[in-house]
């Protein structure tokens, strides 16, 4: 019995050491990311991605090198930008859209539907 009781008191204390050790790696992890200048890079483009996203009136601009990932990514912007405030500026032309969801552009003066 005493025997039992021993290696479970030795069970418990390491059970408790482990547990620290664990939340200590976890948050070393966190600091790590946060201090990271990949992390610091990436909320700067959140930012800026916000900025954009908040003013239909800044131009997006889709050129013929940008990554995939990169052209959904504005092209979404784009997208809510126009549901959101019905008009939104794409590589210079600003581009609207009317409540029936068409969408269209001013050339020379007229209603041009793209």
């Amino acid at each position: 019995m005493i025997l039992f009781l021993i290696f479970l008191i030795i069970f418990l204390i390491c059970k408790i050491i482990n547990s620290k050790k664990t939340k200590n790696i976890k948050l070393n992890k966190f600091k790590d990311k946060m201090q990271s200048t990949q992390f610091n890079i990436e909320r700067i483009f959140l930012r800026e991605e916000e900025k954009t996203f908040s003013n239909p009136n800044i131009n997006i601009y889709i050129g013929i090198n940008d990554r995939e990932d990169l052209i959904s990514r504005k092209l979404n912007i784009h997208r809510a930008r126009l549901s959101k405030f019905k008009k939104s500026k794409l590589n210079g032309e600003m581009i609207f859209q009317d409540d029936d969801q068409r969408i269209y552009k001013f050339y020379n003066g007229k209603k041009v539907y793209l």
